[in-house]
């Protein structure tokens, strides 16, 4: 029973083990609660400072909205402004586009027209052509031109020109060795004679074949030169009715067509000076008062007037 009651007081006076209970003193820190009075102070400060940093969202928010409702009226003043511009050149668009294109290639044809009815005139870029060469490439004129073949005797200077003026031609075809043109035309002879010719007394048109010209001195204009030549043109031309050819040239010989150029007859002019003096010796002076003999005959006699024009 000692032992009971010793175990008893034992467990009696061991039960101040509550004084670790007592120890709760984690009142203390309840105790320190008290602390709280700090808390009370700083929390209001703390509260306070809190709720301006919820004004500055709100500030924030009022800030964003301001621009967001700015930002879609420029855009919407910029869209007008776009709008209107695009508009206007969308009107003057088609303004433009009605006027000057289609007139204008409705006047083209108009003015291509006269050149088709010029056709073998203007449109070359020669103011004479080889006969054969230029029927050849389709560049004959048919409105009308002149001609020009020479026969020189290649032993002597003794030398005939033909000079043949057309219009309004309606065929041109090659027969045999020559160019038969259907149409009719006029004929001036010319016919440079030298003084060593031995039948100089008889009248061209009674001499061999290939010295004869259709005519008698009677019709001739005859030019003697410094060197005793004799140059004969004939003072009126032959004509001829519904067709006549032009035979194809051998040797120095040649066959040219001049085109109705505004300086066509100057043209014709500084030619015959060139053959006379170049290629049948006759002096320069003479060449050029011979050269207008014969211009003068062409002009006078075979102009492109009346049937011609």
């Amino acid at each position: 029973m000692a032992t009971t009651k010793k175990s008893a007081e034992k467990s009696a006076t061991k039960k101040p083990a509550a004084k670790p209970a007592a120890k709760k003193p984690a009142a203390k820190p309840a105790a320190k609660k008290p602390a709280a009075k700090s808390p009370e102070k700083k929390p209001a400060a703390k509260t306070a400072a809190k709720p301006k940093p919820a004004a500055k969202p709100a500030a924030a928010k009022s800030s964003v909205a301001k621009p967001t409702a700015a930002k879609p009226k420029p855009a919407a003043k910029s869209a007008e402004k776009t709008t209107a511009t695009k508009a206007k050149p969308a009107v003057t668009k088609p303004t433009a586009a009605k006027p000057a294109t289609a007139k204008s290639t409705t006047t083209k044809p108009t003015t291509a027209k006269p050149a088709v009815t010029k056709p073998t005139v203007e449109v070359f870029d020669a103011k004479y052509r080889n006969l054969f060469d230029a029927y050849a490439q389709g560049k004959l004129p048919f409105a009308h031109g002149y001609i020009v073949s020479s026969f020189f005797d290649e032993k002597s200077a003794y030398s005939i020109y033909e000079i043949v003026s057309y219009a309004g031609v309606k065929e041109i075809y090659m027969a045999g060795n020559g160019l038969t043109f259907v149409t009719g035309g006029k004929k001036v002879y010319i016919l440079i004679e030298p003084d060593t010719y031995r039948l100089k007394h008889q009248e061209p048109v009674s001499r061999a074949e290939s010295e004869r010209i259709p005519k008698r001195f009677a019709e001739l204009d005859i030019l003697i030169t410094k060197n005793q030549y004799k140059i004969m043109t004939s003072k009126e031309p032959d004509e001829s009715y519904g067709s006549f050819t032009i035979m194809k040239p051998m040797g120095l010989n040649f066959s040219v067509v001049f085109y109705d150029t505004p300086d066509m007859y100057k043209t014709i002019n500084d030619f015959f000076v060139n053959t006379f003096n170049k290629q049948r010796k006759v002096p320069e002076f003479d060449a050029k008062k011979a050269a207008a003999n014969v211009v003068n005959v062409i002009e006078k006699h075979m102009g492109f007037e009346g049937e011609f024009k």
